[in-house]
């Protein structure tokens, strides 16, 4: 199975240089294949959400190597890491950070908007993508008239928007009841067995990490664990 997503001994510290800097990622080397569903697991303060926004292209790494569907990141200028960012990978975060004022369908849209795709063809993958997740009958609500599943089913709708190779779920399921969470870890399972997505899931639950095809469990920024669980054809 092709690679798409590579670290080479990748360290993160912050405050660098200062008496005071910090380092959260120690080394860290991983990498996932096209079509895995992947969950990084480990505490509060283990490193999970910056091995997130690193994978994510959201930061940079203080040294080590990342390879993104074989794009050397580190070469990339910083245009072409938000294109890639626009492109290939799609954020479902817990808080869902959906634009306030902007209806249901509309969120789905931006990324569209953003990556230049016309106006009829927005529309038309939206509306597509709504049906996905089950939401056509609330498309025009605004985000303050949906439940939290409502708005995460919108969030992982709109992460879908440009066709990603790549999802970078963030702890989907933090803020919502059991019964909700498990609808959501529903649809992330029909995008990666029906539509091929590579599913990374950051998350503290172990039963949810249970569901994927392999666990790595981090721990004071070191991944100190690599469980699988299903092996690929």
């Amino acid at each position: 199975m092709k690679e798409i997503i590579r670290l080479e001994n990748i360290v993160k510290s912050f405050y660098i240089g200062m008496p005071n800097e910090l380092e959260i990622l120690h080394g860290i080397n991983m990498s996932v294949s096209e079509g895995e569903f992947v969950s990084i697991v480990g505490p509060s303060g283990s490193g999970k959400s910056t091995l997130m926004n690193l994978i994510g292209v959201l930061d940079r790494p203080t040294s080590g190597k990342y390879y993104l569907d074989g794009i050397d990141v580190e070469e990339a200028k910083d245009d072409e890491l938000s294109d890639i960012r626009n492109r290939k990978i799609g954020f479902v975060f817990q808080t869902y950070n959906l634009i306030a004022k902007t209806n249901a369908i509309k969120n789905v849209e931006l990324p569209m908007l953003y990556a230049g795709m016309s106006k009829s063809d927005r529309k038309d993958r939206a509306a597509e993508l709504m049906e996905l997740v089950e939401m056509t009958d609330r498309a025009k609500h605004l985000p303050e008239e949906l439940s939290g599943g409502q708005k995460q089913r919108v969030a992982i709708a709109r992460a879908m928007a440009n066709d990603p190779a790549i999802i970078l779920a963030d702890e989907p399921t933090g803020a919502l009841d059991s019964k909700t969470g498990r609808l959501v870890m529903d649809l992330f399972h029909k995008l990666n067995e029906k539509q091929g997505k590579t599913i990374v899931l950051i998350t503290h639950s172990e039963e949810l990490a249970n569901e994927t095809d392999r666990i790595l469990s981090l721990k004071d920024g070191d991944i100190v664990n690599e469980e699988i669980r299903r092996v690929r054809e």
